[in-house]
């Protein structure tokens, strides 16, 4: 098998689960991992058997393909340009950037180089949200006709080490939490025409709980708690609320209703859980998952699936059109709140083609 070569740039929080399911999908080969601060990339590569290089020669190294990006939120586009203009294309953490306007930049500055971009998250190739897409092209919904999309907690400022960056511009709980819960309505329903929504603040400031840095106060500077309904291009009309302002709560991760029944499908920032689903005039049972990836964290799929991509020349899934329409989703709620108006969308995408086979033989996935 011919693989692809990956550097890594970031080595923070996120690199670890990344760095642990890359070892699933044989295509991978890391040559590198790099961090603006260096002795976190010695730790990590170190930790992994890998080695350790500075941005500059993981973007010069002729056998690095794909640079797998995993800074901070607010560091994604500049990086990805970075990588871009050294000819590699570029897969990134969620968000695709903190601004629609940055996201669009960099997808023009890809399409004029005939480079790829991807973006996180790919949980949404998980067994459990596979199976239910599968449940619904199989017809057992009848005519979609809404849902709802829940994530409600009371902040990150609880476990983090680090989490004054959710509340600085680019984070908040729809920057990074909507991204699971969107791309997978997309993956489930198709593309998103208009959005409605509120957005506040009830909190300036938040008290950190987290070790190393107890007690600390940070600013917020973002929208914590967003409300709002999209209106899907299949006809679906779905509530969402993104918070970081709620104690507790009752609500379900997602539920997509149907003419003919209602389906219940899990948390979307995992690959498993039970999908369960009410048939009209019956009641809530559960379902079988039948797709591959619901038994663990394999983050990182959607480079694997990108680097089939590049071997066979098909389209990746977790692709720049995706993460580029969702960034618009996302950052729609704000403008609807500011202008007390509908939003249209604008941006085009197709639903992901639902994944076929393993990605973790030898073969070159379709």
């Amino acid at each position: 098998m011919d693989k692809v070569g990956i550097g890594i740039i970031g080595c923070g929080n996120i690199s670890s689960a990344y760095l642990k399911a890359m070892a699933s999908f044989p295509i991978l080969d890391i040559k590198g991992v790099a961090d603006l601060n260096e002795e976190l990339a010695r730790q990590r590569a170190a930790e992994f058997g890998l080695e350790a290089k500075t941005v500059e020669a993981l973007l010069a190294d002729p056998g690095i393909e794909i640079i797998v990006n995993l800074t901070v939120p607010k560091a994604h586009v500049s990086v990805a340009m970075r990588a871009l203009e050294a000819g590699k294309h570029t897969y990134s953490e969620k968000p695709l950037g903190i601004s629609f306007a940055e996201g669009h930049a960099l997808a023009l500055a890809a399409r004029e180089k005939g480079l790829r971009i991807g973006a996180a998250p790919d949980t949404f190739f998980g067994g459990s949200h596979q199976t239910a897409r599968e449940m619904i092209d199989a017809g057992v919904l009848g005519q979609p006709v809404g849902g709802t999309a829940t994530f409600m907690c009371p902040g990150h400022e609880r476990w983090h080490p680090n989490p004054a960056f959710y509340y600085e511009v680019g984070g908040g709980p729809m920057l990074d939490m909507g991204p699971y819960y969107i791309t997978d309505l997309v993956n489930l329903l198709g593309p998103v025409d208009k959005v409605a929504g509120f957005a506040t603040a009830p909190r300036k400031e938040r008290v950190i709980t987290s070790q190393p840095r107890h007690g600390e106060i940070i600013p917020v500077d973002v929208a914590t708690h967003v409300a709002g309904v999209m209106a899907f291009q299949c006809g679906a009309v779905v509530q969402i609320g993104m918070s970081f302002d709620v104690a507790g709560h009752k609500h379900v991760p997602l539920e997509i209703y149907g003419t003919d029944g209602t389906l219940i499908v899990p948390d979307p920032n995992h690959f498993g859980g039970q999908i369960e689903y009410l048939k009209k005039g019956g009641s809530f049972e559960p379902q079988e998952t039948t797709r591959p990836y619901a038994d663990g964290n394999y983050r990182s799929i959607g480079v694997a699936d990108m680097a089939h991509a590049l071997r066979s020349g098909r389209p990746h899934r977790a692709n720049g059109d995706l993460a580029l329409h969702v960034l618009e989703v996302m950052e729609a709620f704000q403008r609807a709140a500011e202008r007390g108006t509908t939003i249209d969308i604008t941006t085009k995408t197709e639903r992901p083609a639902p994944l076929s086979q393993s990605l973790r033989d030898g073969r070159l996935a379709r």
